[in-house]
C-alpha cells in the first residue's frame, strides 16, 4: 500500500485530489472530515471557532490525535493506493511512514488567491474574515514543514483539469516508484 499525503494551506487546492481518489475511486480520509463529523456529534454549529477549538482538542497533546484516527482507517482499507488529507507537522507523517510507504504532495497557491477562493466557496466554517486567523493557526500547527519537505508539488494556479494532470503524473510515477521498491525488498 501507498499513502498519499496531501498538504497545503487552507483553499490551496487539496479538495482536487478528493475529486481524483472519486473519480479513480480512491479510498480518500481527511482529517477535517473528522473534525466536521464530530462536531455534528456534539450537535455544535458549524462556525471557524468550533472548527478552531474541535480541530485543536483532537489533534491532542502531541498534535496527532485525529491524524491516528484517520490512519488507523487509512490502513485498514483494501487497495493499494489511500490518500490522506490533513496533516500539519512533519511527525504526523512520519507517523505514516513507519507504518507504509507514503509520498506527500504539497498543493501551493499565492495568499490572494486562495483567499478569494475562501469568499467564494461560502463554508461556514471558513470565512474571508478569518482567513489570516486560519492562516497563523495552520501554521502554528506545522503546515509549512510538510508542504517545504513534500515529495511532489502542485502549484495551483491554472485549471483545476490542470492540476487534475498534475495529480495524475504524480501519483502514477510515485505508485509504479513504490510498487518497485517493494518489490526489490521482497
Amino acid at each position: 500500500m501507498i499513502i498519499f499525503i496531501i498538504v497545503g494551506m487552507p483553499a490551496s487546492g487539496k479538495n482536487i485530489a478528493r475529486e481524483y481518489a472519486v473519480k479513480y475511486n480512491i479510498s480518500y480520509f481527511a482529517t477535517g472530515d473528522i473534525v466536521r463529523e464530530e462536531m455534528k456529534n456534539q450537535a455544535l454549529e458549524a462556525n471557524v471557532e468550533n472548527t478552531a477549538a474541535i480541530s485543536t482538542r483532537l489533534r491532542g497533546n502531541d498534535g496527532m490525535g485525529v491524524t491516528r484516527i484517520a490512519l488507523a482507517t487509512a490502513l485498514a482499507c483494501p487497495g493499494d493506493i489511500v490518500f490522506l488529507e490533513g496533516m500539519r507537522s512533519w511527525p504526523e507523517v512520519e507517523l505514516v511512514r513507519k507504518q507504509t510507504a507514503c509520498c506527500v504532495i504539497a498543493f501551493l497557491a499565492p495568499r490572494e488567491l486562495r483567499r478569494q477562493r475562501v469568499a467564494s466557496r461560502g463554508r461556514s466554517d471558513d470565512s474571508p474574515t478569518a482567513f489570516e486567523e486560519r492562516d497563523t493557526r495552520e501554521i502554528a500547527y506545522g503546515t509549512a514543514i510538510p508542504i517545504a519537505l513534500a515529495d511532489a508539488y502542485i502549484l495551483n494556479t491554472a485549471t483545476m483539469d490542470d492540476a487534475m494532470t498534475d495529480l495524475d503524473r504524480i501519483v502514477s510515477y510515485c505508485h509504479d516508484k513504490g510498487t518497485k521498491n517493494r518489490t526489490s525488498t521482497e
